[in-house]
């Protein structure tokens, strides 16, 4: 797996492959600028209720006042609706596809069947690598010590039946997508900031209603 990005350290470039809206971000480019990070999947209905509303709501507040948002679309599962493809049509026609159609119909927030708002802001997708065919005891272990804390606690029984489960999930999975390794994120949607000399501020996984205050900080830092 590939080296994780730390609290504090200097994010380096993106790994991403397309740049589909907007002009590149080089993030060396930003210094000065606290930048904003929304990480989303395409068949997420979350990402599109809660955490890309409120980046564009960041960009629509803040743009002009310090801040560079960024949306990168990524896929840890569902690699057959979280493709390049259907993140084009997003941009270009305004179509949402899967899970995230349904629900959206479902709450009346489509217009015409499309979405119901633009996002103004640069969106690549991320660089997905195709897996290898097995996991290795470590990777195992990483992957459960990243999200269940508690799982030296369990009983014998307990944390073995968590082995299993763990490393089917990992076999199951067809690619690996390099942003979303990068930060060590847990899920989408997820907020990624970066401070004014570029270093990691904080990752934020789901709806954060500190979200603002928290770009607020950095921008007066």
């Amino acid at each position: 797996m590939m080296n994780k990005i730390r609290i504090s350290q200097t994010v380096p470039l993106l790994p991403v492959s397309d740049w589909v809206q907007g002009n590149p971000i080089d993030l060396t480019q930003q210094h000065g600028r606290v930048v904003l990070i929304e990480v989303f999947q395409l068949n997420c209905p979350g990402c599109f209720l809660y955490g890309l509303p409120q980046a564009i709501e960041m960009h629509r507040k803040y743009s002009d006042k310090g801040l560079t948002v960024i949306g990168i679309s990524t896929a840890f599962e569902d690699f057959d609706r979280n493709t390049l493809d259907n993140l084009k049509l997003l941009v270009d026609q305004q179509q949402v596809i899967g899970h995230t159609y349904r629900v959206l119909a479902e709450h009346d927030l489509l217009d015409d069947g499309k979405l119901s708002y633009r996002i103004p802001f640069p969106l690549a997708m991320d660089r997905l690598i195709e897996r290898r065919a097995n996991f290795t005891d470590e990777e195992i272990t990483e992957f459960i010590n990243s999200r269940i804390p508690d799982f030296e606690q369990q009983s014998d029984l307990q944390r073995e039946q968590i082995r299993q489960n763990v490393a089917f999930y990992l076999e199951g999975l067809k690619y690996r997508a390099e942003t979303f390794e990068l930060f060590d994120l847990q899920g989408t949607p997820s907020s990624i900031l970066i401070d004014k000399e570029g270093r990691l501020a904080e990752c934020l996984f789901g709806h954060d209603p500190e979200l603002e205050f928290r770009i607020q900080k950095l921008l007066e830092a």
